[in-house]
């Protein structure tokens, strides 16, 4: 098992990653629907909080991908997406008919959440940046 840590490692940064960058590009393209989404669910500075999002969803996914400063960027894109789960996917507070589509992506964040903490943990393998800039 120990011969396929690396490869692993690499797969499942970019598994994760695929979760939050071309999020985080369609935000970009789509900023001011983005903002409006975001203020449509009581957020203060929606403009600030889309940038935020975008900042996080792109920067860290591009440094999940590679490999860059991975345990910092884990942790921060895990706290990302623990607390927008709680607002965007409040399955407690909507409508039945939109109740199991919120639990299923609100459960679906909260496994993430639990890779990313793994991937903090345990780094991001020697397929890395983190890696490479260590020697």
């Amino acid at each position: 098992m120990n011969a396929l840590q690396n490869p692993l490692s690499l797969v499942g940064r970019i598994l994760i990653a695929l979760l939050f960058l071309p999020a985080g590009l369609t935000k970009i393209a789509g900023f001011a629907g983005t903002v409006g989404y975001i203020a449509s669910k009581g957020v203060p500075l929606p403009e600030l909080c889309a940038a935020i999002a975008i900042a996080v969803e792109v920067l860290g996914g591009l440094a999940l991908i590679v490999g860059f400063k991975t345990r910092y960027t884990a942790l921060i894109v895990a706290g990302f997406t623990f607390v927008i789960s709680f607002i965007f996917h409040n399955f407690w507070a909507v409508p039945a008919d939109q109740m199991m589509m919120q639990q299923i992506n609100f459960f679906k964040n909260m496994a993430v959440v639990g890779g990313l903490l793994g991937m903090a943990a345990w780094g991001a393998g020697a397929w890395s940046l983190d890696a490479k800039l260590s020697k």
